[in-house]
């Protein structure tokens, strides 16, 4: 049985710790692909996920979460997807910058520069993009409101969520030698690339080990 992680000060100091503990990998600047940031947020859970095969709250939790999305269904790309908020870099921007940025156009959060607490390795996608996941604090007692233009629901999932014994899900991959990756989560799955970012920060961030998750695949559904 997982401990319950609550969302104080000691937690953000074990995440701290173990992200400055990680010699990032950064897939450089090929002229070829595209950039993007996305701003992964631990935040208190709050009145529950209210994902199908988890349990729902009456009261609040403050227990650490992780906050993620579900993509518009009135998007042309990849709509009602698992997604962690984030966006292509504008011109002369950070990820940091883009991260942020990112999380105020989507989900209404304005968090400070001093909610940054690093980043985990760059991965590139199939589509073409540069992801560079940027590990944000949020804290307790936050108030989300969805973008309805990009953002069809806001889910806080509790970090626990993620240890679970069936993570991660691993099948072989049609077009590479190294596997597809997936995550768990409730009785559904979500899938890489936003799957391969939330098993890096499973074991940095919180079991404090140097995985790497740049090599897995993505499922074909999230090659365009």
């Amino acid at each position: 049985m997982t401990d319950v992680m609550q969302c104080d000060e000691e937690f953000r100091s074990r995440v701290a710790e173990n992200l400055s503990k990680l010699e990032v990998r950064s897939a450089g600047r090929p002229s070829e692909h595209r950039y993007a940031a996305v701003a992964l947020t631990v935040a208190e859970e709050g009145y529950g996920a209210g994902l199908s095969g988890m349990p729902s709250f009456e009261s609040w939790q403050s227990r650490a979460a992780l906050i993620l999305t579900r993509r518009s269904v009135r998007l042309k790309n990849h709509p009602g997807q698992w997604a962690i908020p984030g966006g292509r870099l504008d011109d002369g921007e950070t990820p940091e910058e883009t991260a942020l940025r990112e999380l105020r156009e989507e989900i209404d959060l304005d968090l400070p520069a001093d909610a940054i607490v690093g980043r985990l390795d760059d991965f590139v996608t199939r589509s073409g993009f540069v992801i560079t996941p940027v590990i944000l604090w949020g804290g307790g007692q936050l108030r989300l409101n969805r973008n309805p233009g990009e953002v069809e629901s806001i889910h806080r999932i509790p970090v626990e969520e993620f240890l679970r014994d069936d993570a991660p899900m691993l099948e072989p991959s049609q077009a590479s030698e190294h596997p597809v990756l997936r995550m768990p989560v409730g009785d559904s799955w979500i899938a890489a690339p936003t799957a391969a970012i939330l098993y890096q920060f499973r074991e940095v961030c919180v079991l404090g080990k140097q995985t790497r998750v740049a090599h897995f695949d993505q499922p074909p559904f999230a090659w365009q």
